[in-house]
């Protein structure tokens, strides 16, 4: 079953006076949002902070959010594009070298317990 709905316009139809018609525009201005991404960079700056990158990552994000606060949008959205891939570089290698530093450290303690283990046991072989 399909509705008709007729406007007002139509039911009246043209006005009837002589004079001008005149159009009213409202711009209204919608407000985008802009992510600075400076939770994420707080986080990298604090724990993955490897090479510094979370530091500038979060230098990134208060300059966009700067330029947000002042209503340069495009700047803010170029510093927030710069923040974000600086933050993911920051993490994922954060990521790589806290897992390679347990890792090697895991070896490197495995090796020194053998090694000692090997020497008390000459040691006792020996007296």
């Amino acid at each position: 079953m399909e509705m008709v709905k007729e406007n007002k316009v139509d039911i009246l139809g043209h006005p009837q006076s002589s004079a001008p018609v005149t159009t009213t525009v409202i711009n209204i201005r919608s407000e985008t949002a802009v992510p600075d991404h400076i939770i994420w960079s707080l986080f990298n700056t604090i724990f993955m902070n490897w090479c510094c990158l979370g530091f500038v990552a979060f230098a990134y994000s208060v300059k966009s959010r700067d330029r947000k606060m002042v209503g340069d949008l495009t700047g803010a959205q170029t510093y927030a594009s710069t923040a974000k891939c600086l933050n993911i570089w920051a993490l994922v290698l954060g990521l790589l070298l806290t897992t390679g530093s347990i890792v090697l450290l895991v070896f490197v303690y495995a090796t020194a317990y053998s090694v000692v283990l090997k020497s008390m046991q000459e040691n006792n072989g020996y007296h």
